[in-house]
């Protein structure tokens, strides 16, 4: 089997390039990978001077940078050689399986979409992460932040697309589809939510119902379908409350002696909590959707969550997450899906 092809953005993210380098290193001879680097030459060749498995990875200039506050289609549009750009043109181009980024979320969905394009039959991809629960296991969120207004054929694809993820990558058979709404009934909700109620529980997927927000952390879904703009909200909330937590808990173990040394005593499984915590653990969101392999990593990413989001871009490409989308994409096309309508098919 030869090994996967995966382009990483060196100059995306707000530690580019050391971040973003330094994964690849962590990455370079252990995850089986060809990595190329995409970026200003100069600049990368800087960050790899010294370092002793140079070998293992390759450089392709890009001389332009998409940086994380410009307007996402106007910077795409003015900026062609960026490496954004220049990387997802290798995925177009057969000369990369997968392309990775932690750079500008919004100009790597125009860019992807303007470059890549839609599956065929997807009417709108969607960014797909998974949030830790309850017992160690993991549920699928998506959208959460691709598309900030929905219609329900585009969620019913959102579940499908969902079950089939945690599927192959993570060999869960029948995955309980769940819907983010106000209620656990199937009454609750807004218009959006209660018709794309109706439509999932028509369908052949294992749909548990309405989720609150509240059992979100309770494992009791393996994927949670919702519009963009409240699965943006959600995961910021999420990691928002955890480093507060976090953050109180370190002030709590310093006020005195004797909590000093409990926290010494529980450091370890506090350690391990954190790590399960901690977005770097599971390297970003693919956008699902789009006619190739693209993991978006958190802004913030660290070497750490570089190699993961690396990690999780073979695993997509290795266990042929693209395509199954693609099987999605005929087998339930927008057009045609339950509820479509007139007129409500792709855009």
């Amino acid at each position: 089997m030869k090994p996967v092809r995966i382009v990483l953005d060196a100059m995306g993210g707000d530690n580019a390039p050391g971040e973003p380098v330094a994964g690849a290193l962590m990455a370079a001879g252990v995850l089986g990978v060809e990595l190329i680097l995409v970026g200003r030459k100069e600049v990368i060749g800087a960050e790899l001077q010294g370092t002793s498995n140079i070998r293992d990875v390759r450089v392709v200039d890009a001389r332009d940078v998409i940086e994380m506050d410009e307007h996402a289609t106007d910077a795409v549009k003015a900026k062609p050689e960026s490496s954004i750009a220049v990387g997802l043109r290798m995925v177009k181009n057969g000369e990369a399986d997968a392309f990775v980024t932690a750079g500008n979320t919004g100009a790597t969905m125009a860019a992807a979409l303007l470059t890549l394009g839609r599956v065929k039959g997807i009417s709108r991809p969607a960014l797909a992460t998974v949030f830790p629960v309850a017992d160690g296991k993991l549920t699928m969120l998506l959208d959460v932040g691709a598309n900030a207004d929905c219609r329900p054929v585009q969620l019913f694809q959102f579940a499908h697309m969902g079950a089939a993820y945690m599927e192959r990558m993570f060999g869960v058979q029948r995955a309980r589809v769940g819907l983010l709404s106000i209620g656990e009934e199937d009454s609750k909700g807004n218009q959006l939510t209660i018709e794309v109620n109706q439509m999932l529980r028509a369908s052949r997927l294992n749909f548990v119902g309405n989720v609150e927000g509240k059992d979100l952390t309770r494992g009791m879904a393996d994927v949670v379908v919702m519009d963009g703009f409240t699965g943006n909200v959600v995961l910021k909330t999420a990691e928002g409350i955890a480093e507060m937590l976090f953050g109180e808990l370190r002030k709590a173990v310093e006020l005195t002696p004797w909590n000093k040394a409990a926290g010494l005593i529980l450091m370890s499984e506090l350690r391990k909590v954190r790590r399960r915590l901690d977005y770097a653990e599971y390297g970003g969101a693919q956008l699902v959707g789009v006619d190739g392999v693209v993991v978006i990593g958190h802004g913030r990413s660290n070497a750490r969550a570089i190699y993961n989001a690396l990690r999780a871009a073979r695993d997509s490409v290795q266990n042929g997450v693209l395509e199954k989308m693609r099987e999605i994409g005929q087998e339930i096309p927008a057009k045609a899906a339950p509820g479509s309508g007139a007129g409500n098919g792709e855009d």
